[in-house]
């Protein structure tokens, strides 16, 4: 049998394409691992992510690695696919000659073509899933229109292009019968969806049409624009159960004046009264956002508004990244970057210093309530859950000691919160969950 090793590095949704180019090299007669270390496949391909330095520089380090394996005969062929290589093919080419074919991030047949396979449109819902079975990722569309100041997506990825409404649900149906309860709306705008196909903003249909398929029992969503933010899916996301209560929402800033400089299409009132809005029709909604600091020419007084922002509002997930210079981009063609990189680091700091107070304080009003949640693995002494308030891999854990009680990888219990700290709660199951009530 012939063997491939697919690598993913980067975002989400660089995860659901290398399973749909799993699903593709199947058909093709690869047997199939993931980003694996061990394995004895002689065909290895990397999914690279382009965005930000640091996400750059661990690409190409694998790319190194990989280049280190062949030269020692571990593997034969090797070939970069995804944002990386799309934006630097030509560079990478010249630097790294030892890989065999670099392709970008729509050139799916050639890549399924140069491995041996033909590309079969009818596996285009197909997938190979690389996450745990209960859970996945469903990419409701592609690229972005909004072209913010600092960001490269638009350069890589393209316009907006949204998934045929019946493309994503019959994937949706596919995936439930594959055993998913948990799925993760993403794109790089999910409140955009359908108005290149529809001519209007269709995500709350989607939405309800998701929540009718049998066997999905969460539906969270990720990377939603604020501006023009549709009032439909507030209304969807109060009124549906299986809609957790949770939005990741990326204000990135809250100054007029770096709104504007970042070429965001929204001001500090608008946001405020979104979150307002979010929190009135929903109530304990989890609200993540992401904040950008480091900007160019942003000012103590910028700063000053933003951690104020931060302590007003307590958000229950954030994260804040130091600005990057992204060749291409408005921001590295028109503005200078003024702010000294060590600079960023201590901005980025005292933002993360509020939160984690913020953290633990809403974390501390937990305890004692009883939350639905799902197991995802077994870690050490403990299995680790998670209630709808938290999406995998990047918000906090519900760690419940083993030796209490036995439990099983995707289901879901009745967890009474017994301790907090930070970024975690500790909690004891009480019961198994289901639709009827307690078991």
């Amino acid at each position: 049998m012939k063997k491939i090793n697919v690598i993913t590095l980067g975002c989400s949704k660089n995860i659901v394409d290398s399973e749909h180019l799993m699903a593709q090299l199947a058909a093709a007669g690869y047997t199939l691992s993931f980003n694996s270390d061990s394995t004895d496949a002689k065909v290895v391909v990397i999914n690279t992510c382009g965005f930000i330095g640091d996400a750059k520089q661990e690409s190409i380090n694998t790319i190194l690695e990989a280049v280190a394996a062949k030269q020692e005969g571990l593997i034969e062929q090797l070939f970069v696919i995804g944002c990386l290589s799309e934006r630097y093919a030509d560079e990478l080419r010249e630097e790294i000659p030892e890989v065999d074919q670099y392709f970008g991030v729509k050139d799916w047949a050639d890549i399924v073509a140069t491995l041996g396979g033909k590309y079969s449109t009818a596996l285009e819902t197909e997938r190979v899933l690389t996450t745990p079975l209960h859970y996945a990722y469903l990419k409701i569309s592609e690229g972005c229109n909004w072209l913010c100041g600092y960001c490269a997506i638009p350069l890589i990825r393209g316009k907006h292009i949204s998934v045929p409404m019946e493309q994503i649900l019959d994937e949706a149906q596919k995936l439930a019968e594959q055993g998913v309860k948990e799925l993760m709306v993403i794109a790089q705008d999910t409140t955009y969806y359908g108005i290149d196909l529809y001519g209007r903003r269709c995500l709350a249909e989607l939405l309800q049409k998701l929540c009718r398929i049998e066997g999905i029992e969460w539906i969270r969503l990720h990377y939603a624009y604020p501006a023009a933010f549709p009032e439909d899916v507030i209304e969807v996301m109060a009124r549906e159960p299986k809609i957790c209560k949770y939005l990741d929402i990326p204000f990135q800033h809250i100054s007029d004046n770096m709104l504007s400089a970042m070429k965001r299409r929204h001001t500090k009132a608008e946001a405020i009264e979104l979150i307002s809005r979010l929190r009135k029709q929903i109530p304990d909604i989890a609200l993540r956002t992401t904040l950008l600091v480091g900007y160019p020419n942003e000012s103590a007084e910028d700063m000053a508004e933003l951690e104020a922002f931060v302590k007003e509002v307590r958000f229950e997930r954030l994260g804040v990244f130091p600005y990057s210079e992204e060749e291409g981009t408005h921001s590295a063609t028109m503005l200078t970057d003024d702010v000294p990189e060590e600079e960023k680091q201590r901005r980025a700091e005292r933002i993360m210093l509020i939160q984690e107070q913020i953290a633990l304080e809403n974390n501390l009003s937990r305890v004692g309530r009883t939350m639905q949640a799902i197991v995802d693995r077994r870690e050490g002494d403990f299995y680790v859950a998670r209630s709808q308030y938290d999406s995998p891999e990047v918000d906090q854990e519900i760690l419940i000691p083993v030796e209490k009680r036995q439990l099983r990888r995707g289901c879901f219990y009745e967890v009474l919160i017994t301790d907090a700290e930070g970024y975690d709660l500790y909690g004891e199951v009480i019961g198994a969950w289901s639709k009827k009530g307690r078991k």
